[in-house]
C-alpha cells in the first residue's frame, strides 16, 4: 500500500485500538482492508485477529477460530466502528507526494481528475488506482492509462495475472474481476458499434418492404340501369295495391285492412 492516513485519521484509528484493547498495527491493517471497499467489507489475515477472516456490512463475520464467539464479537465491533468512521469521512488517506516524471515536471495523479483513490500500487511495471467511491479503476501500462467503470464491484484485492491483457488481476465481493467485461471510460481499445446497414435487423425486427395498396377505380353509375330498376320497383308496388283493391271489392279484406296495407306499400316508394 503506497498511501498513508492523515494525522487526524490515524488518531481515530488509535482511539479504536485503545477501545478494544488491540494493537494499533492490527487496526491499521484492518482499516486498509475496509478502505478498499469503502467500508462495506474486509478480507484480512491478521495474527491478532485469529489469522484469516472476513467481515461484511450487515452480514456474517467469519474468523479462523470459528467457535470463538468472543473473537467474532471483537472483529465485528472493530469493523463496525471503522466502517462508520470511513463513511463519515473521519478516516482518509494523505495525498500522495508529487513525483518527478521522466519527461519533466511533477505529477501525483497519473489517473487524471478522478480524485483521491481508495488504494494504489504497482506490480510487474503496471500501476493501478482503485476508486470504489466512484466505481472507477485506472491502470497505467507502458505510459498508457485506461479507465474502467467497475459497475457494482467493490475491488478489494490485487494479485498477479497469469494471462490476459494486463499483468495484474483484481478481486471483488463477486470473486475475480474480468476486466474484459468492464466498460472502458477512456483509453484502451474502445470500439464504436458498427453502423447498421440497410435491410439488416433493427431492434430484433426484420423490416420488409410493404407492397403499395392499389385501389380499383370506381365504376361510373349507369343512370339508365338505375332508372329502369326504379321504374320496375314502382310498378311492382302499384300492382300489389291493385291486387289488394280486388280483394277488398270481393270482401276478403275490410276497408281498414286495405288502407293499412296500401299505406305500408306506398311508404316503400
Amino acid at each position: 500500500m503506497n498511501a498513508t492516513f492523515t494525522e487526524a485519521s490515524f488518531q481515530n484509528i488509535v482511539n479504536v485500538a485503545n477501545k478494544y484493547g488491540v494493537s494499533t498495527n492490527t487496526v491499521t491493517d484492518l482499516t486498509f482492508c475496509l478502505m478498499n471497499s469503502n467500508g462495506t467489507m474486509a478480507q484480512f489475515n491478521i495474527a491478532e485477529l485469529g489469522g484469516g477472516g472476513q467481515w461484511m456490512q450487515g452480514g456474517m463475520t467469519m474468523v479462523g477460530d470459528m467457535f470463538n464467539n468472543n473473537l467474532k464479537y471483537l472483529v465485528d465491533g472493530l469493523c463496525v466502528d471503522l466502517s462508520n468512521l470511513i463513511h463519515q469521512g473521519a478516516i482518509q488517506y494523505k495525498p500522495l507526494p508529487k513525483v518527478k516524471n521522466p519527461q519533466g515536471g511533477y505529477s501525483s495523479d497519473w489517473w487524471g481528475d478522478l480524485g483521491f483513490p481508495n488504494s494504489t500500487g504497482s506490480q510487474n511495471n503496471t500501476s493501478y488506482a482503485i476508486f470504489n467511491n466512484i466505481h472507477r479503476l485506472a491502470i497505467q501500462e507502458n505510459g498508457n492509462v485506461t479507465i474502467f467503470d467497475t459497475l457494482d464491484h467493490n475491488i478489494g484485492g490485487v494479485g498477479q495475472q497469469q494471462s490476459g491483457n494486463y499483468s495484474v488481476s483484481f478481486t471483488s465481493q463477486y470473486g475475480n474481476v474480468d476486466l474484459n467485461t468492464l466498460p472502458i471510460i477512456s483509453g484502451g481499445n474502445k470500439q464504436a458499434p458498427a453502423p447498421i446497414q440497410n435491410n439488416e435487423i433493427q431492434n430484433n425486427v426484420i423490416e420488409t418492404p410493404v407492397a403499395p395498396i392499389i385501389e380499383a377505380p370506381m365504376q361510373p353509375v349507369n343512370n339508365n340501369n338505375y332508372n329502369n330498376n326504379n321504374s320496375a320497383f314502382e310498378e311492382d308496388i302499384f300492382g300489389k295495391i291493385e291486387k289488394l283493391a280486388g280483394l277488398k271489392d270481393k270482401g276478403i279484406l275490410s276497408v281498414e285492412e286495405f288502407e293499412n296495407k296500401k299505406v305500408d306499400l306506398l311508404n316503400r316508394l
